[in-house]
């Protein structure tokens, strides 16, 4: 069988994947630098309003990681951002970064799952009225929260398979 070399080669679904994630990686640290604003002119009063309404530990605990989180969501999406380029470019180590950040965003997509129904929870447990939100309402908010998760890393998951295919891998440039 002749040896077939793969010059020049560009698959459409690297490039493709490489501008969607440009586009959305930019479009993130927008998003995350206007947070980053929002949250720095909120800070004096979101500390006077935690201490005057006292919230359940799960809510005090995501208010005050807060910060945190914006800033990692920041720092993210410029990595996310750097790779999506470098993937453009058939680097290597820009495919293996790609990889990795799929992988953390596949984990951040479900702790977020279990953040969201614990932050919901605090909510109905604070509530004044308990018919607010009857727990139906919480069952079918954390089962429609899981499944769109599930399918979410289900498609990372397969655009991660696809990269580490040995046709897509001989594209790049060590």
């Amino acid at each position: 069988m002749p040896t077939v070399y793969y010059l020049g080669y560009r698959s459409l679904f690297v490039t493709l994947t490489a501008w969607a994630a440009i586009v959305l990686a930019a479009v993130a640290c927008s998003v995350g630098v206007i947070q980053q604003a929002a949250l720095a002119s909120w800070a004096p009063g979101l500390d006077a309003a935690v201490q005057a309404e006292p919230v359940s530990a799960a809510g005090g605990w995501l208010l005050e990681s807060l910060p945190w989180v914006v800033g990692a969501g920041l720092m993210a999406s410029v990595a996310l951002l750097v790779s999506a380029v470098g993937l453009l470019m058939r680097l290597e180590w820009a495919r293996r970064a790609f990889i990795v950040l799929l992988g953390v965003a596949m984990v951040a997509q479900l702790a977020s799952v279990w953040l969201q129904h614990r932050f919901l929870q605090s909510l109905v447990d604070a509530a004044e009225v308990p018919a607010v939100l009857p727990g139906g309402a919480v069952t079918a908010a954390a089962l429609l929260t899981g499944a769109g998760a599930l399918l979410a890393c289900g498609g990372l998951g397969w655009v991660i398979v696809r990269l580490m295919s040995p046709k897509v891998r001989r594209e790049f440039v060590a």
